[in-house]
């Protein structure tokens, strides 16, 4: 059993350790944490990487557990959203396969994040067709038992790139003007390459 936090399209090592397991809890009843994943990813465009953020009501001085913070609407982040997107990715491979429904998944009036990051996640695992069980946290459990493996913050804004073990290498929009870009969201993935779970398990860098 491992245990993940709730991120807004995850990166790919989050992902991959999704793939690599039977049983996953996504732990809601933890304090929001401003400056991470769980309401942000990491896309690449033409100049580079490219911060997405979801603002949530009460801002970054928000003390509520993750399962209660609702998604701030005051501003019209999801167009702003999908047309990053669309700048970044129209010329990939894959991305007519897979723009409609992600539109629609940026675009839906959630009032919970955690609604929001469990649908796009729920729709990753049927993309990629994991027999994974992802499940939500029903208690607020303190410690960790000897059959689970947390990763909890294992990836943050400061160091989700730099782990160099663990980064899958695949075929990257930009990637002869800006280099390879390490380990940022499943998205740049799935626009370049497609669902090929195998990758996750057999490429290393």
């Amino acid at each position: 059993m491992i245990i993940l936090e709730s991120n807004y399209f995850p990166c790919v090592n989050y992902f991959k350790v999704l793939v690599s397991n039977t049983d996953c809890t996504i732990e809601q009843w933890e304090s929001f944490r401003k400056m991470s994943f769980r309401n942000r990813c990491v896309v690449l465009g033409a100049n580079g990487l490219i911060n997405l953020t979801v603002p949530v009501e009460g801002g970054r001085n928000t003390k509520q557990l993750m399962k209660d913070v609702k998604i701030s609407y005051s501003e019209n982040w999801q167009q702003q959203h999908w047309k990053t997107i669309v700048s970044s990715y129209a010329k990939s491979p894959f991305f007519e396969y897979y723009h409609n429904e992600i539109e629609q998944l940026i675009k839906k009036q959630n009032a919970f994040l955690i609604d929001k990051n469990m649908e796009i996640l729920f729709w990753l695992v049927k993309k990629f067709k994991l027999q994974t069980t992802v499940e939500l946290s029903v208690t607020n459990q303190q410690e960790i038992t000897s059959n689970e493996v947390s990763f909890l913050n294992k990836w943050t804004p400061p160091n989700y790139n730099v782990q160099e073990k663990d980064t899958l290498h695949y075929n990257q929009m930009f990637e002869e003007k800006l280099g390879f870009q390490r380990n940022i969201s499943l998205l740049d993935f799935l626009f370049c390459e497609g669902p090929q779970k195998a990758m996750f398990f057999n490429s290393r860098e």
